[in-house]
């Protein structure tokens, strides 16, 4: 690196009035340039890579690129004070947040500060937002489901306590409205949920924090926000921190958490931007090389913990954006790679009319399976492939040409299971209540009602199981599966309500 020589003669006076004190020179540094929220320091010898920096303006940053000759360290604030001499000290500790149960239904900042008008947080626990992720022994296999209270995932995409999945799909397609609503979801259920969002617009952010509260959901969730308004910087930090104030509840507090990224396209971008600033070398699409790294060590930082440390764990749903669905693109490839599965969102679908516009011949689960309940397999086994026959047949059927009756059935049968799988927004389901809906879906007690009246029996039809056979329900909860008993029992009610309902709707 060449300095300009206003620089070497800066270095040359400093280095002639700290001679002779050797702890002055290893703890202190001093600005050689700064601009972009990045800052070039002399000094600071001993300085370790993601050290927290103080200056002396009040201002903190974060050393990245430690240099033969400088340290290229990024700001977490107005960096406007911040120039050329400015003292720089060494804290001798990572970037660390505050933690705990003090923090939940508040909403913070990436380095801790609470932005949501309701006082300071009392917590004196912090944690490094960089931290390695569990090894494989600490780790136990994903055995218990995360329910998400929307059919379409639930039934053909389950998600486990543990487990990452990924949702992407074009910009307006309901990515963030599946997280949210898997975050309701978990009202009663013990688990502990963690938003971050990455870059979002603030009045979005405020948006999402007035639905949660409007449906209790703040009283078990933390918001850890940076808007598009924040510096790069402050942005990258973001997925840490929220993440590290996750690991608490499970480490420590031995709790079920749900993470949502929201979203890790933006993420990628900032740290983009805070690499080229800092002139690491770009490479495809001008993101730096290890920008696989960056996600990857977020993201293995999910897990279920053995029962030797609690059996806590974290499960997490990153957001990607894809343009124009191509999920071919360097970060959607990268992060799908590191994910247990995902959840693909289509706007072809969305714009149809089908929402939740989940594409089940591209979502996976690589998990879930394992951790969803015996009933919900026993009445889901099938909907995947009738979905999948029902997509080739429309198009086949498009022709015109005769069809025999088997084709006209299946036809029949995937346009009501088309019409189940809809779902309003912010209207979960206990899983009881989707496994009586699917299993009159799959089980063709539909065929005879016309589409329009799909969705009305299945509401009419559950509002009659509560009341007359409630314990058909109390069963499918408290055992996970549909024995004989509840299955006759489940059989004869749809038979004796769709005898009573077709009689009113004549």
């Amino acid at each position: 690196m060449i300095l300009r020589p206003e620089e070497v003669s800066s270095i040359i006076k400093q280095q002639i009035e700290s001679y002779g004190n050797k702890e002055k020179v290893d703890d202190v540094g001093f600005v050689l340039s700064a601009g972009d929220g990045i800052a070039r320091i002399y000094g600071l010898k001993n300085c370790m890579y993601g050290e927290l920096l103080e200056f002396e303006s009040g201002v903190y940053g974060m050393a990245m690129n430690l240099e033969e000759d400088n340290i290229g360290s990024v700001l977490f604030g107005e960096g406007l004070e911040v120039k050329e001499g400015t003292q720089v000290r060494r804290t001798g500790k990572p970037v660390e947040v505050p933690v705990g149960m003090e923090l939940i239904g508040r909403v913070i900042n990436p380095l801790g500060k609470p932005i949501d008008g309701k006082g300071p947080i009392s917590s004196n626990q912090f944690r490094p937002i960089e931290r390695p992720a569990p090894g494989v022994i600490d780790r136990k296999s994903v055995n218990t489901p995360l329910q998400t209270g929307i059919m379409a995932i639930d039934a053909m995409v389950p998600i486990g306590r543990g487990q990452r999945e990924l949702i992407i799909g074009d910009r307006q397609t309901g990515k963030t409205a599946i997280a949210i609503d898997a975050i309701i979801n978990q009202k009663g259920k013990d688990v502990i949920c963690v938003y971050v969002s990455v870059g979002q617009k603030a009045s979005t952010v405020v948006g999402i924090i007035n639905t949660l509260q409007e449906f209790g959901a703040m009283d078990y969730t933390v918001v850890v926000s940076s808007t598009a308004s924040d510096m790069s910087t402050v942005q990258y930090i973001a997925p840490y921190a929220g993440c590290a104030v996750a690991e608490e509840f499970m480490y420590n507090h031995k709790k079920d958490v749900l993470i949502v990224y929201d979203d890790l396209s933006k993420h990628a971008v900032a740290y983009r931007a805070m690499s080229l600033l800092l002139r690491r070398p770009p490479g495809r699409e001008a993101f730096p090389g290890d920008v696989f790294y960056l996600h990857s060590r977020l993201l293995e930082r999910s897990a279920k913990l053995s029962d030797s440390l609690g059996g806590g764990s974290i499960t997490a749903l990153p957001i990607i954006e894809t343009q124009a669905g191509d999920v071919s693109a360097y970060i959607p490839t990268n992060v799908i790679s590191i994910t247990d599965g995902q959840i693909y969102l289509e706007s072809q679908l969305f714009h149809s009319g089908q929402r939740p516009a989940v594409n089940v011949g591209l979502s996976v689960s690589r998990v879930g399976g394992a951790a969803q309940i015996k009933a919900m397999k026993k009445v889901a086994g099938s909907i995947r492939i009738n979905l999948a026959q029902y997509r080739e047949l429309v198009v086949f059927s498009q022709f015109g040409s005769d069809l025999d009756k088997a084709t006209r059935d299946k036809l029949l049968q995937g346009e009501r299971l088309v019409e189940t799988l809809k779902q309003s927004l912010h209207k979960t389901l206990p899983v009881e209540e989707q496994v009586v809906i699917l299993y009159c879906a799959t089980n063709k007690y539909l065929m005879d009602l016309p589409i329009k009246k799909v969705r009305d029996f299945n509401q009419e039809l559950l509002k009659y199981v509560k009341e007359k056979h409630v314990g058909i329900l109390d069963s499918i909860r408290n055992t996970g599966n549909l024995d004989e008993a509840a299955e006759n029992s489940l059989k004869a009610a749809i038979d004796d309500f769709k005898s009573k309902y077709n009689v009113e709707n004549k």
